[in-house]
């Protein structure tokens, strides 16, 4: 479990940053979030395998945590989506937003991915130890 919280807190790092790089750019806050998800995931992805989990290489792992990711892409990306707007609109100062929605979106997106992680895609690893 610390292993996953220490990725996760590295993949936010590059998420968020990536998020903020790009909205300060000008591109706008849903594309941003979905460009910046997919550096965050990637991230996440390489380190969980290699280190969080201890897993080789697998066609089949790697397929599985691609479906996972892309259903917590759209929970992640919708939420966020959701939220920027509506943190917006309460007049908050634009750092608040982001940190607002983006923190909220990952946790959801996080107590997914470790779950199904842990459970379905990495249980055969876990069961050997």
């Amino acid at each position: 479990m610390v292993r996953f919280v220490l990725t996760g807190a590295l993949s936010a790092v590059v998420d968020f940053g990536i998020l903020v790089l790009l909205m300060h750019l000008g591109l706008g806050h849903t594309p941003a979030k979905a460009i910046s998800f997919v550096c965050g995931t990637a991230t996440a992805y390489a380190i969980n395998r290699r280190w969080t989990f201890r897993a080789g290489p697998s066609t089949r792992r790697f397929l599985g945590v691609l479906v996972l990711y892309g259903c917590t892409f759209f929970v992640q990306v919708g939420l966020f989506a959701v939220l920027f707007p509506l943190f917006q609109g309460w007049g908050w100062p634009l750092i608040v937003v982001q940190v607002g929605a983006f923190v909220i979106a990952q946790g959801v997106a996080t107590t997914v991915n470790f779950i199904v992680q842990r459970a379905v895609i990495f249980r055969r690893i876990r069961q050997l130890q």
